[in-house]
């Protein structure tokens, strides 16, 4: 569905945002995890034909993005990470707005998407006074307005409560049917249950592409349980790679990610996908297979 093959940008100033990123997916829902200015955002453009690259080839369904971006963007539906409104538009009226530019007629896909994203009792409230997850939700539905084949959502959950982040993945995983959904975020937790595969950059390179379960079998035998004192555990945060802790009445509860027991009284640990992930960034290449399965 989606092949990428050895693209790179460099910018004027001679700096790379994306170096030499193979992959290929062939539906379902796409995780891009990594850090801030880890090239994610910089990839997603160049997905969504809003840049091109500096180097190499992106195809969709078999056609040439690069060279014909037309053949994408009708099946394209793009929620930049900078996602603005038009405050004194109502939601009913914003996304009838997207949906005349997309193409749609008809009032009855607003009312269809509003109510998908639950935004049908305010519909008629102008979206200046809604708050950052309403917002994130009416992003969507201009997304989804085209029932397009390609969805992208650049750090959607940016900003957002628990039960908005939990509602806006739950309607993303519905989306990945049939289609592909390209999440990217640098929380994991984002991803974790809904990414059918996920793809690791850092520093604009791509390391690593696997299922989650293959990611976490990469981790396998680095992942270690250990509980200390408040003050043991300080120095241990400074010298080892410390992926989750928490404090208990009988001390600090803390997952060490390393090659070897980091100390005596640690044991060996099943690896969640956050561990799998910074396993993947300490180690800084592939982790898993490098599957770049073609559609």
């Amino acid at each position: 569905m989606l092949r990428i093959e050895s693209v790179s940008k460099r910018f004027r100033s001679g700096n790379f945002g994306v170096r030499d990123v193979t992959l290929s997916t062939r539906g379902g829902v796409l995780g891009l995890l990594g850090p801030n200015g880890a090239g994610k955002t910089t990839l997603m453009q160049m997905i969504a034909t809003v840049t091109r690259p500096s180097a190499g080839r992106l195809f969709f369904r078999d056609h040439d993005i690069v060279a014909n971006p037309d053949a994408l963007r009708p099946r394209l539906g793009y929620l930049p990470q900078d996602f603005g409104v038009y405050d004194n538009l109502t939601a009913s009226e914003f996304l009838s707005y997207f949906a005349a530019l997309k193409g749609v007629k008809g009032k009855a896909k607003v009312t269809e998407m509003l109510e998908m994203v639950n935004l049908h009792s305010v519909a008629n409230r102008a979206v200046g006074g809604f708050s950052g997850g309403m917002k994130q939700r009416l992003g969507i539905a201009q997304a989804l307005i085209n029932d397009p084949d390609l969805v992208i959502v650049d750090e959607p959950t940016a900003g957002l409560d628990p039960e908005e982040r939990v509602r806006f993945r739950n309607v993303l995983s519905d989306l990945g049917a049939g289609r592909l959904v390209i999440l990217s975020t640098h929380i994991v937790s984002d991803v974790e249950s809904i990414a059918t595969e996920i793809a690791i950059m850092k520093e604009g390179a791509l390391v690593a592409l696997d299922t989650p379960e293959g990611l976490m079998r990469t981790a396998q035998g680095s992942v270690w349980e250990v509980v200390v004192t408040s003050e043991q555990f300080d120095e241990l945060r400074r010298s080892l790679h410390i992926s989750a802790a928490i404090r208990k009445p009988d001390g600090v509860h803390a997952r060490i990610v390393a090659p070897q027991r980091p100390v005596v009284d640690a044991v060996a640990a099943e690896p969640t996908l956050e561990d799998a992930f910074l396993f993947t960034m300490k180690r800084g290449g592939a982790a898993g297979s490098q599957p770049a399965v073609a559609a």
